[in-house]
């Protein structure tokens, strides 16, 4: 293990994305500090960390004294947190749940410029660069992750799968520039359904019913200058079950800027069910 750098600090969310980014981290030397998201992170992350601290979602001042504390000039902020959860309560319930600290206090009312996760996002990164412990690009340790542009599983795509893609592509990258979300579902040149805060998952679950007669597509991408810190889009074998479920028939994701988890698995799923991935 190289001592030459300070160890890197890890904020974990739920999913896979921060096992890979550890796994990574480690093969590059890096030693590891892993503060978890109590209630999200997985608590296996403790195996590859040298240091690990559970911490509260809404605790920022101290993910950042935790992450001083063990040496971290730098720090990688990846994984789920799902905001709509948060919001499902009242707000004073969310004031009792998750006791925010004075830190999170100010950046929520003071420091983000409105409550969409770009705002939020890059007001926390500005807060964590203040105070000594800068976010770095949540895909440094996993270039090998990322999306090529072309056809990933075997075979031809479907006519169809090509011309709705064409036809949502501009559209999905307008949403996405408004921070609106990074995911729509087209079948035949219709918009059925646009992602907002309730996240990939559940649009997929919403377009089914949506569209029964299936054969629909996927569009997911980053904004136009996506901020490789946090929020990278990020698809998985998980992606592709629900997909089926689902009854899509295509899956088109932004190369360069789209995370695959498990691609071995993910490209062995969608060929399975007959489901077409393409980077563009």
């Amino acid at each position: 293990m190289s001592t030459s750098q300070p160890p890197l600090g890890l904020i974990a969310g739920a999913g896979e994305l921060p096992r890979l980014v550890a796994d990574g981290a480690r093969r590059a030397g890096r030693s590891l500090v892993v503060v978890g998201i109590r209630g999200w992170a997985d608590p296996a992350l403790r195996d590859v960390a040298d240091v690990f601290h559970w911490r509260g979602v809404v605790r920022l001042g101290g993910w950042i004294r935790t992450l001083r504390g063990a040496g971290c000039h730098e720090a990688i902020m990846v994984g789920r947190v799902r905001k709509a959860d948060m919001f499902a309560i009242p707000r004073w319930k969310q004031w009792l749940l998750y006791l925010p600290d004075l830190t999170s206090i100010r950046v929520w009312y003071f420091g983000a410029r409105d409550k969409r996760n770009e705002s939020l996002l890059r007001a926390v990164a500005d807060e964590m660069q203040r105070r000594g412990v800068p976010l770095v690009d949540s895909t440094k340790y996993c270039p090998e992750a990322m999306a090529e542009q072309g056809v990933l599983t075997p075979g031809t795509p479907s006519r169809r799968v090509l011309d709705d893609a064409e036809f949502a592509w501009p559209i999905l990258k307008q949403v996405a520039a408004l921070d609106i979300g990074q995911s729509l579902a087209v079948k035949e040149r219709e918009i059925i359904a646009v992602e907002a805060i309730e996240g990939t998952d559940k649009l997929i679950e919403r377009t089914g019913p949506l569209c029964p007669q299936g054969g629909w597509t996927l569009v997911k991408a980053g904004k136009h200058d996506q901020d490789m810190r946090f929020d990278v889009p990020t698809v998985g074998p998980d992606t592709i079950e629900n997909l089926h479920h689902q009854r899509a028939a295509g899956l088109v994701i932004e190369a360069g800027k789209t995370i695959i988890l498990d691609r071995p698995r993910t490209i062995e799923l969608a060929t399975k069910y007959g489901i077409a991935i393409i980077g563009r």
